[in-house]
Formats: C-alpha cells, sequence, structure tokens
C-alpha cells in the first residue's frame, strides 16, 4: 500500500448517508412509531439538502411504513439487521485521498448486552453493496466509541475501549497500536466516562466531537441538578491539557423518564455534506444548545429534530448512522 490510510473527519464531503430504520417494538419502550417518525424526520432532513440518502429497512412492512413517512428523496435498502444504530455495526470507511477501503470490527452487542441476529453481518453488507473492498479487524470497536479531526487524532472514552466486556486482552498501549493500524489515528486523546446511563458504556459521540482540526466540542452544565456535570468538567480538563481547543455547548440538562437520567446528548449531532441535524427532547435549554452548534459549523445548515423517542430506543441520530466519505 504506497499511500497511507487514514479515516476521514465527519466534515468531509460525503457520497451518501446510511441511515436505520426501528423495526424491532420490543427495543422501543412503546415508542416505535414516534421513534420511526422522528429518524424519518432526520433522513428526509438529509435527503432534502441534496446529499443521498439510504434508509435501511428490515422487510416489505418496515420499507411500506418508511415509505409512508419519507421524502421521495430518500432510498430505501431492505437489509438484515438486528438494531437500528448503524454508527456501531457499520463499515468505518479509510482513505489514502485517492483509494477507499471499508474497515469492519467484530461487534459483540455493546458488551454482550443487545447481540442481534445481522449486527454482526450488516457492515461487511453494507460495503458490498456500494463496492467498497473491506478488511476486517481482529478486535472490538463499534464507530461511535471514537471521533476523529482528520490530522491523526482520536478522541475516545477509557469507559468504553478500556471495558473489559470489548476487548479484556488489549492494554491502552495495544488499543493505541490498533486504532493507528487499522484507522490511521497517530494521537489518541483518552477521556474518561461517557454520560450517566449510556447503554453503550459512555460512547463517545455522545459526550465529544470534533469540529475542526484540534476543537473539539464538548457540554458545559446547565444548572445545579446537571447529572453529568462532573463528566463534562473531566473531559474539558484532559483535552485542555493534551492542547486541545475546546468549545462549549450548553448541555440538555437533567432529563428524566420514570424516574431514570436519560443520557440525552446535543453531541449526538449528524454532520452531513450541507447540514447538521442536531437531537433536541424538548428541554428548556434545546435553542441555546443548537445556536452553540450552528456557529461551529458556519458553511452549513443546522436543523434541530426531536429526538426524545430514538433516546427511549437507546440513541441517537449519530448513532443511527454512518457516512460514506468521497474518494
Amino acid at each position: 500500500m504506497s499511500k497511507h490510510m487514514s479515516m476521514p473527519p465527519e466534515w468531509q464531503a460525503q457520497d451518501l448517508l446510511w441511515i436505520g430504520f426501528p423495526h424491532l417494538a420490543d427495543e422501543w419502550s412503546g415508542q416505535i412509531d414516534r421513534a420511526q417518525e422522528q429518524i424519518a424526520l432526520f433522513a428526509s432532513a438529509v435527503a432534502e439538502t441534496g446529499q443521498a440518502v439510504r434508509l435501511v429497512v428490515r422487510d416489505a412492512a418496515n420499507a411500506a411504513r418508511a415509505a409512508s413517512l419519507v421524502s421521495g428523496k430518500v432510498t430505501l435498502d431492505t437489509r438484515v439487521y438486528g438494531d437500528v444504530w448503524l454508527r456501531d455495526t457499520g463499515p468505518l470507511v479509510v482513505s489514502d485521498g485517492q483509494a477507499r477501503t471499508a474497515r469492519l470490527f467484530d461487534f459483540n452487542g455493546w458488551g454482550e448486552k443487545y447481540l442481534m441476529p445481522g449486527d454482526r453481518e450488516i457492515g461487511a453488507d453494507l460495503a458490498a453493496s456500494v463496492g467498497l473492498p473491506a478488511t476486517r479487524a481482529d478486535w472490538i470497536l463499534e464507530g461511535g466509541a471514537l471521533d476523529g479531526d482528520g490530522t491523526g487524532l482520536v478522541v475516545t472514552t477509557e469507559q468504553c475501549l478500556l471495558n473489559p466486556n470489548r476487548n479484556p486482552h488489549l492494554s491502552r498501549a495495544d488499543l493505541d497500536m490498533r486504532l493507528a493500524r487499522d484507522l490511521g489515528f497517530a494521537r489518541v486523546l483518552w477521556l474518561g466516562d461517557g454520560l450517566i446511563n449510556d447503554h453503550t458504556d459512555g460512547h463517545v459521540d455522545n459526550l465529544a466531537r470534533f469540529v475542526a482540526p484540534n476543537r473539539l466540542a464538548l457540554p458545559v452544565a446547565t444548572g445545579a441538578d446537571d447529572p453529568n456535570a462532573a463528566i463534562y468538567a473531566d473531559a474539558a480538563a484532559r483535552a485542555r491539557d493534551f492542547g486541545v481547543d475546546v468549545a462549549e455547548v450548553p448541555s440538555p440538562g437533567r432529563i428524566e423518564w420514570g424516574g431514570m437520567v436519560q443520557p440525552a446528548s446535543y453531541m449526538n449531532f449528524v454532520i452531513t455534506t450541507h447540514a447538521v441535524i442536531v437531537p433536541i427532547f424538548g428541554s428548556v435549554h434545546d435553542d441555546d444548545g443548537v445556536a452553540a452548534i450552528a456557529a461551529l459549523f458556519p458553511g452549513r445548515e443546522t436543523i434541530a429534530i426531536m429526538a426524545d423517542a430514538v433516546l427511549a430506543g437507546g440513541g441517537g441520530f449519530h448513532c443511527s448512522s454512518q457516512q460514506v466519505p468521497v474518494a
């Protein structure tokens, strides 16, 4: 291989965006209809900006439901998958500036919690569907567990990557080496914990996101009862100690359902070729959070979409999607 393969940043122009469409009612806490509506709004919003969107549906009935909700600009793609979180089960595309390759990793249901038929195969299936050659790595990794800035710097969390339920045989140094070898990340910013009650064991895409080279967006606590205040502060301190520029975004604050704190985060935004899609939750802080993110992406339209039902299923818009960067 003559040139170095690395994972482009999300803000690089994209050929298409895959989005998973909810199909298993049992996984959605009675919210599947609203979750489908919110995912459809997300898919339509991106497609209406002129970017190709492939909404991945499970079967004919699922496709019919999706077709009734989405813009005519959204392409439906019937595939076998368990859950909709294609950020974690889909392929991660690396490039040397000309050729592209899909990197496939092992997947164990976020530490043996939610392993469903199809989720270990969908990454290879999606890569093949767009003609991308694929190579499989020998360790467990989910796309939502990392975020890169395009210069060789990646951010992740100790809570997820060092969790014994993923790769207990790998040390931090081993993981540093594999991130470099398989995805081209030469430097790793290790944050500590992710959000409280995040089923993924603290995925970084719900906590911290690069918005430009060496510039990391991070939530800042809103209100004295913000459950993640200490986590946000620790992440910001680690980032600044590492020499990374921190851009603060107001958090949604304390979001509780049924007496349980929810891992609601504006950080689960999706950067597409022409727009940034930001999840909102009916919080009094929604407008401030969206405005702060919009200010970080002056060249793109910022679109806020209600995501409370998607969150009830365990994730957000970023978790449900995976981009293919242009060659």
